[in-house]
């Protein structure tokens, strides 16, 4: 990537911007600048201060065609092509653009986001005292000339024509640079006229801004971390945004289709295929250019004959190296593929985002899914798939820097779910572990093996205990069913029951909203009692439904939390044992009194809806 640091008259950006040889690329966001910052960008200009760095990147390069668009406000030529696009200084050269030139009128807003529009002129009398009184000077009237008080009854100034204007000494910005000495011949004050002219005309004539402007080789990588370190103040720029604008610009698709392709139409094409899927509603438009990236970078992997093939990525760089082709390659094979995923995630009792483990493992689950193809619901390799699955949630390995997990993962899994001679045990698979005292430390849905062990406890036939429901995904939603405590908060605080091990998953089930509401803040063999008055069962039936939830009846029974506290930990670190595949280190003595100040408290806020 190369520079060169040229400066460059006002009038000349004018020019290139109404010419269309200065435009924007595509993925810059739309002009938002607000009324009293346009005014002062203009006191700026008339004072002479610097207004700061434009950024250009030169056009040319045959790796980055970034689909160009006109300066807001600009009636671009047919056919005009850009020579640079603006990275850096939209939002002041669109408020001097629209200010300066044409009828002078800014789509622009007030203080409160209010769209309105405006024209700015300049009091000749008051600027022409000097540079401390052009902030005076500038004003901004309503774009008819016209402003009004009393709700629009009252007319306090009318500049709305040219003798108008020149009986106020009213001058109108735009045209500073554009037939100003036209107007000002008719000016009756000729003094007035000529200090005008070189008080405020002939230095604005003269005014510079410095540019930075990239060569044509520069880099899309280069472009995303340039436009993002020199616009602090907006949101950040992502790879959705700067393919949008490359894939719009692919000259081959143009040809082929007599249209540009439009990344964020097509996006909104795959959200309307999830949309009947609740737990893809969090998927992001970057995760699907993630798992796009994977199968591009593997089959390059995979096709490459030499003794250095390319290596497997979701990283941002390799994201931006994304063609066109590479995306339609892919696109419709992970439309399926993360409806696939929903359907097998909803198996495993993950119905909604609420309690999604890892949204950002739904990328390599997908990229996986198609790399497998069918072989992905054979009995055997799908059972290897959920223990994969169960190994990434329950070992919490996608927390953190996850880019690399999901090239292991997807470089691994696929052989191994096949059982291919070659194959390795996935790196997830063999770095998840679980011990027994993480579930004193599991206390909110804050944490990923959380959620994955209340999945588990939906799918261990565990049922409602008030209308002995399968907890699966239609009764889940027509119970409302949620986590909640199963020795209430009311009764644990009566009893002296420690935080820790009152807010833990061991004393939570999911059980519907009817359930709850029965239980309340009794004793356990108070509302056991109550739910069989209502519910109209026995006290065997009851028993076998809350067994079904790992709890220890009996012990429930009795009110001893103590003991029950201890029993349902160990079921639970066998349901995890089960799941993962591999044993749970019983870390802790099996006395449940045990001083738990041992213990890491990961999470402590307790969420409003998990308490009684």
């Amino acid at each position: 990537m190369g520079f060169q640091t040229p400066l460059y008259e006002l009038s000349e950006y004018l020019k290139k911007a109404g010419s269309g040889k200065i435009q924007l690329p595509d993925f810059q966001r739309g002009y938002k600048w607000e009324d009293e910052r346009i005014r002062q960008l203009l006191v700026t200009v008339l004072r002479g201060h610097p207004l700061g760095v434009v950024m250009l990147l030169n056009t040319g390069n045959d790796q980055i065609r970034f689909k160009p668009r006109p300066i807001e406000g600009v009636d671009v030529p047919v056919g005009a092509t850009a020579e640079s696009l603006l990275l850096d200084g939209q939002q002041r050269l669109t408020s001097l653009t629209q200010s300066l030139t044409g009828d002078g009128i800014v789509h622009t807003m007030d203080s409160r986001g209010k769209r309105m529009d405006r024209r700015y002129f300049i009091d000749m009398r008051v600027a022409v005292q000097g540079e401390d009184r052009i902030d005076d000077a500038v004003l901004s009237l309503p774009a008819d000339g016209i402003e009004r008080t009393n709700f629009g009854r009252d007319v306090v100034r009318d500049v709305s024509t040219a003798d108008r204007q020149r009986a106020e000494g009213m001058f109108p910005v735009n045209l500073i640079f554009d037939d100003a000495m036209t107007w000002l011949i008719d000016l009756d004050d000729r003094e007035l006229m000529k200090d005008f002219n070189d008080v405020v005309l002939k230095p604005a004539g003269t005014y510079n801004i410095p540019a930075i402007e990239l060569d044509k080789n520069t880099s899309k990588g280069a472009v995303a971390t340039v436009f993002e370190k020199v616009n602090v103040g907006g949101l950040p720029l992502n790879v959705f945004e700067l393919l949008t604008a490359t894939f719009a610009g692919d000259a081959e698709y143009y040809e082929a289709n007599g249209t540009d392709f439009r990344l964020n139409d097509d996006w909104k094409e795959t959200q309307a295929a999830f949309a009947a899927y609740p737990v893809l509603a969090g998927l992001e438009n970057t995760d699907f250019l993630q798992a796009v990236t994977l199968l591009t970078t593997r089959k390059r992997n995979h096709e490459y004959v030499g003794n250095r093939p390319p290596a497997i990525s979701a990283k941002r760089e390799d994201v931006l190296k994304l063609t066109l082709a590479d995306y339609l390659e892919w696109v419709g094979p992970l439309r399926e593929a993360f409806i696939w995923a929903s359907d097998f995630l909803a198996d495993r009792h993950i119905f909604d985002t609420k309690f999604l483990p890892y949204p950002k493992q739904l990328v390599p689950l997908a990229a996986i899914r198609v790399a497998m193809g069918r072989d992905a619901d054979l009995l055997g390799p799908r059972e290897k798939l959920v223990r994969w699955l169960w190994c990434g949630i329950l070992g919490e390995l996608y927390g953190g820097a996850i880019e690399t997990r999901f090239v292991r993962d997807v470089e691994q899994v696929p052989a191994w779910g096949r059982g291919d001679a070659d194959a390795v045990t996935p790196n997830t698979v063999n770095d998840a572990t679980f011990v027994e005292s993480r579930l004193h430390s599991l206390r909110t849905r804050n944490a990923a093996a959380y959620k994955g062990i209340y999945a588990l406890l939906l799918g261990n036939e565990a049922r409602d205990w008030m209308e002995d429901k399968a907890l699966d995904k239609v009764q889940y939603t027509n119970l409302a069913v949620d986590i909640h405590h199963i020795f209430p908060k009311k009764w644990c605080m009566a009893h002296s029951i420690d935080d820790e091990r009152r807010e833990s998953i061991v004393n939570k089930t999911a059980i519907s909203a009817v359930t709850n509401r029965t239980i309340g803040g009794a004793a356990p063999s108070a509302y056991l009692t109550q739910i069989e008055r209502k519910a109209q069962i026995d006290s065997a039936r009851l028993d076998s439904l809350v067994e079904a939830h790992l709890v220890p009846a009996e012990l429930l029974r009795a009110d001893d939390f103590d003991f029950y506290f201890a029993e349902r930990r160990g079921r639970l670190c066998d349901l995890v044992a089960g799941a993962m595949g591999k044993s749970v280190p019983r870390d802790i003595g099996h006395d449940a009194t045990e001083d738990s100040a041992q213990f890491e408290i990961a999470e402590i806020e307790e969420l409003p809806d998990e308490a009684e």
